[in-house]
This record gives C-alpha cells, sequence and structure tokens, in this order.
C-alpha cells in the first residue's frame, strides 16, 4: 500500500460560507473523509498546511510547500496539495523548478465548487489527485477534471465549469478515470536525487502591453523590480513608433533588470525573428519565452533571479527547458 501526503492550504475544495462569502475553513481530515475507497487502496497521511485562498498565496508559501515534501520526501511515495485554482498553476510551476529531481509524484488539486456542498467537483479531484499520487512516475502534475497535466503547463481558462484546465502547448499526460489512469505519454523517469532550492527573487512584474503604453512606466518600474515581462502581442512585437517603449527597454537592460518578452496569445509561442517589430527589440539583451505560459514564466523568472545577478546566466536559465515548460525547438535540451 502507498504511503501518501495530503496538504492542505485551503482554496475553495475546503472553503464553507462565511458572513463576507466562502472562506477556506475545512482540516485535511474532513477533506479525506468526502473521498471514497479510492483512499483506502493508500496510506493516507493528512496534515493542513496554510488555510488561505488563493489568491492571498505568495512566493513565501511556495517555499513553505516544496520544503515540507523534502522534509518528507523519504517517507512518503507521493505528494496531493489541495489548493485554490485562481493561482494553482503558478505553485504547481513554482514547485517544477524548487524541487528538482522527483522521482516520486507531487500533486495539486483542487475544485470550483466547496466539497461540502451537494454539487461538486473536489470529491472526484481528491479522488483522482490520490490515485495518482499512487503512480511510479516523478514530477509535479495538476489533477483536475479527471485530465492529468504537467505542473508547468496548467492553466486555469474557466472560472465556473468543471474542466477549469488546460494544458497549453503540450500534451495532457494521462486520463483519471474511476480510479485508473491511462498514460497518454510517461514522462521520463530521473535518476538524479531530489534537490530543494528555494532560493527566490520575487521582485517580477508582468506588464501586459495595450496601445497607448507610455514609455515612461519603465521608470517607476526600474527601482522596484529586477525582471520584468512584457507582455507583447502576437508573436513578441514591440512598439517602436510613437510611443516608442525600445529607449526604455534598453536602458532596462542596461541597468540591470533582465526583460523578458512574452505574448498575450496563449497557444503556438512567440517569435521575436519574424516581424521588424520584434527584431527591433531583440538587439537588446532580452529574453524571450518561446511557447511558456505566464504561469511557468513568472515563478522561473523568480526563481533564475534567485540564483544569479548574471544577466546571460537568467537569459540561459530562461531559455532551457525545465521539466517540460518549453518545447525544445524553442530552447536548448535540458
Amino acid at each position: 500500500m502507498k504511503k501518501i501526503l495530503l496538504l492542505a492550504t485551503g482554496g475553495t475544495i475546503a472553503s464553507l460560507e462565511g458572513k463576507d462569502g466562502l472562506v477556506p475553513g475545512l482540516a485535511p481530515v474532513d477533506l479525506l473523509s468526502y473521498s471514497s475507497d479510492v483512499s483506502l487502496a493508500a496510506d493516507v497521511t493528512c496534515e493542513i498546511l496554510m488555510n488561505r485562498d488563493s489568491t492571498n498565496m505568495q512566493p513565501e508559501h511556495w517555499i513553505e510547500m516544496a520544503s515540507k515534501i523534502a522534509d518528507n520526501y523519504d517517507q512518503y511515495d507521493g505528494f496531493v496539495i489541495t489548493h485554490g485554482t485562481d493561482t494553482l498553476g503558478y505553485t504547481s510551476s513554482a514547485l517544477s523548478y524548487m524541487l528538482q529531481g522527483l522521482n516520486k509524484p507531487v500533486v495539486v488539486t483542487g475544485s470550483q465548487v466547496p466539497i461540502s456542498f451537494k454539487r461538486t467537483d473536489a470529491i472526484k479531484n481528491l479522488n483522482d489527485a490520490i490515485c495518482f499520487a499512487c503512480e511510479n512516475v516523478g514530477g509535479v502534475y495538476v489533477v483536475f477534471d479527471g485530465r492529468v497535466i504537467i505542473g508547468t503547463r496548467a492553466v486555469k481558462m474557466r472560472t465556473k465549469s468543471f474542466d477549469a484546465f488546460e494544458s497549453i502547448n503540450h500534451p495532457y499526460v494521462a486520463q483519471v478515470r474511476e480510479n485508473k489512469v491511462t498514460y497518454y505519454w510517461r514522462p521520463e523517469q530521473t535518476i538524479q536525487s531530489l534537490k530543494l532550492d528555494v532560493s527566490l527573487c520575487p521582485d517580477v512584474f508582468v506588464l501586459t502591453l495595450h496601445p497607448g503604453t507610455k514609455p515612461e512606466i519603465f521608470d517607476y518600474l526600474k527601482g522596484l523590480y529586477k525582471g520584468i515581462i512584457i507582455e507583447s502581442y502576437g508573436n513578441g512585437g514591440v512598439p517602436f513608433e510613437e510611443r516608442s517603449l525600445l529607449p526604455k527597454i534598453k536602458e532596462l537592460t542596461e541597468a540591470g533588470v533582465a526583460v523578458l518578452i512574452s505574448t498575450q496569445c496563449l497557444e503556438e509561442g512567440g517569435d521575436l525573428y519574424l516581424y521588424e517589430v520584434g527584431r527591433k527589440v531583440s538587439q537588446y539583451n532580452v529574453i524571450v519565452s518561446g511557447d511558456m505560459n505566464k504561469e511557468a514564466i513568472v515563478p522561473k523568472l523568480m526563481w533564475a533571479l534567485g540564483q544569479t545577478d548574471d544577466l546571460s546566466q537568467v537569459k540561459e536559465m530562461m531559455e532551457t527547458p525545465i521539466s517540460y515548460d518549453l518545447s525544445v525547438e524553442w530552447g536548448q535540451e535540458e
């Protein structure tokens, strides 16, 4: 019988009606009491790590989760984290960078409706998560609505529907149905030892461009952040006429700020070298996102900046695939 550690962090799945709306309140043992016979097929230990709405989740809480898993790594065969859905994708990505060399599953799940409600997706998601945590695979995964998604590729697409998460720019790993796992592909099993690295620099900002964005915004950001992610248009175009952003981006890179050019398009990634509006900004020492999603880019940049202040090293780390976050055609292989 597999030994599973269930760590509760709050979220909708553990929420109760409060005077100001839904608020996390159920203990993990209460969550487990709703699960079906799948929990009887594993020896599940429950522990509450925190009890918060995931809107209030911060990088320091990612560190707490990663450290807890590392501290208990040798005692369990798999791990399940129950989490609010709003920032779940950021957490699963962050854990993927801080916990490298996993040869056991770390499964993050949640729900759109509290587990205590009559019509809820929480029971299925919890059962499926425990089921997949018993598998002989390594890595961080999101399990939601029967879908198994690699941790760096999960994006919340819907606010109410039970199929809230999609795997963006990468195939689903597997499907869980009636306590049975059917694989579409199997991640390579690592022969490395677990490496915990929780050196994060949270000084990262995401700026979404829109027609009319003032270049002067970067003057305010330069002194506050060490990394700036610019969500540009299409393949990565940045305006260079009228309100040209190029001089300010040049100033940022020269000042030692890591600038990453991403795209507002969810699928297929960006290509800075396709159009003039991309090539003009690529002449500076900017980082390109390839087909990574924002939920992975943000914690990855925090993690990279936590390792080094050398922008060339940060660029290399960001443009190298880690935990399947970046398709190999966009960067060097791991």
